[in-house]
């Protein structure tokens, strides 16, 4: 393996990779990989979509001057202005 392979900075060597085969070999219990909670958590019970929104450069900078000033983030700050309708 080359040396420059890596995770996160951290060289992957031969024995890592034997270790993960052997584990993939012997199976992976499902219900614990569900369990693990990959990915961005929930905002209800209902799956969400993510969605791509086009700003103007005065438009972006109005929301980041929002976001900053009420220490949100851009996503709750458009979520608030959609319900308050």
């Amino acid at each position: 393996m080359a040396e420059r392979e890596t995770i996160n900075g951290t060289p992957v060597t031969e024995e890592q990779i034997a270790a993960w085969a052997d584990e993939a070999e012997a199976g992976y219990d499902v219900e614990v990989l569900k369990k693990r909670g990959r990915g961005r958590p929930g905002r209800g019970a209902e799956p969400t979509q993510v969605v791509a929104l086009r700003l103007t450069a005065d438009e972006l900078a109005a929301l980041d001057a929002r976001s900053e000033r009420e220490g949100k983030s851009r996503s709750e700050v458009i979520r608030e202005a959609l319900a308050s309708g």
